[in-house]
């Protein structure tokens, strides 16, 4: 068991160590800018991410946004996360976007897909057009349910048992206080 121990660290130490140099090589590109989702359609929400940036703010630039992103630090793991919508009346295809991080810039590629489907964003704000099953009425049907299934099987051999046992222990415990009860003359 000892020896798989070494192995596997063995192992996670060299994949460590052949990684890290393209991992450094990628960031000196001035790449770094991930767009999700990767290939949006116009009118769709992104979020940009760019990791290893010296500044805890930036901003990102692209024609196919809206507006310019401002991104900001998300938690303490150094990456810059903003959101941005892709305008409406942009064309299929890919857009540059760039971010200045520090004194270097990072590039990055946004590659807007067709608009598939026209715009179902509704006119107006949705309302319910029927009552939603909540509260008593709609959970009652789901306790009897639940109910239905906890007594789906009998009791078996072991309740049995257990019952059985607890009865003599009552009916003992009983019977010695009627005994101590005449011994002391009190009925």
């Amino acid at each position: 068991m000892g020896s798989l121990k070494v192995t596997l660290c063995a192992g996670a130490a060299l994949a460590t160590v052949l990684c890290a140099p393209a991992a450094h090589a990628y960031a000196a590109d001035g790449g770094g800018v991930s767009v999700t989702p990767s290939s949006p359609a116009p009118g769709t929400d992104v979020t940009l991410r760019v990791p290893d940036c010296t500044e805890k703010t930036a901003v990102a630039v692209s024609a196919a946004f809206e507006t310019d992103v401002r991104l900001s630090l998300a938690a303490g793991d150094g990456v810059l996360v903003g959101s941005s919508r892709v305008r409406t009346t942009v064309r299929a295809g890919a857009y540059a976007v760039q971010v200045k991080c520090g004194d270097r810039a990072r590039k990055g590629t946004l590659t807007v897909a067709e608009n598939r489907r026209p715009d179902t964003r509704p006119s107006a704000p949705a309302s319910p057009v029927a009552p939603v099953d909540a509260g008593g009425g709609g959970t009652a049907r789901l306790a009897a349910d639940s109910a239905e299934q906890a007594r789906s099987a009998p009791p078996g051999t072991a309740h049995t048992v257990t019952g059985l046992v607890l009865a003599g222990i009552a009916a003992v415990a009983v019977a010695l206080r009627s005994v101590r009860s005449r011994s002391r003359g009190t009925d």
